[in-house]
């Protein structure tokens, strides 16, 4: 320490030293205390396990519409004859039509006239479809014979499936009127399946329908 400081501070080269070493210390204690007393980085802790994803919400699909009609089944045997390329007895699906017996025979010869021929008209089991021959004088169009033929007043049940207007207008309780809805009914619905069918035609009633229901057959 230099002479100057000794002298004016009037203190002993011991005390000094002592001084000196005090100091020392305190600045080794202060170091240590900023040192371990500083701010350190905290790591972010990790997950142990993760959540499993939110599924996705799925929209909605359409609804499912109604299920489809079944189709008729079984089969219907009808004969086919007059100006066709193979006439004869047919096996066709049930609910087949007039045009579909035509193709099963092979279809109608060349110039054939169709007038008169309902070819969208469901077929039933018995029935006779003849094409292309002149009506007979009192007979029924051709296309539209039933299993037996159309009947007639006082020679059996008449054939609501195939019976004119004239003919259904010689029913008691019937008039033209009358006959003609019976016809559109048939022309609408492929023609009578049951005799009860009489009850949806406009303009009869329960005391008409018990005078013609033994007059008639489908």
């Amino acid at each position: 320490m230099p002479s100057w400081v000794r002298l004016r501070c009037g203190l002993a080269p011991r005390t000094l030293a002592a001084l000196a070493v005090v100091l020392a210390l305190g600045v080794v204690l202060a170091v240590q205390h900023f040192w371990t007393g500083r701010p350190e980085p905290v790591r972010a802790p990790q997950l142990v396990g993760s959540a499993p994803p939110i599924p996705e919400a799925t929209p909605p699909g359409p609804s499912p519409g109604p299920p489809p009609a079944q189709e008729a089944t079984g089969r219907i045997v009808v004969d086919v004859s007059g100006k066709v390329l193979r006439p004869g007895v047919l096996r066709l699906p049930a609910g087949a039509r007039v045009a579909d017996a035509l193709r099963a025979a092979g279809g109608v010869e060349a110039g054939t006239d169709l007038t008169g021929l309902n070819r969208a008209r469901v077929l039933m089991d018995g029935e006779q479809v003849v094409v292309g021959l002149p009506q007979p004088p009192g007979g029924q169009p051709p296309g539209t014979q039933g299993p037996t033929g159309g009947g007639a007043p006082g020679g059996g049940p008449l054939s609501l499936s195939t019976a004119t207007v004239e003919q259904l207008d010689t029913l008691p309780g019937v008039g033209p009127v009358l006959a003609q809805h019976i016809v559109d009914y048939r022309s609408e619905h492929g023609g009578f399946r049951s005799v009860d069918e009489l009850r949806e035609v406009k303009g009869i009633g329960d005391r008409r329908y018990e005078d013609l229901q033994p007059l008639v057959r489908p």
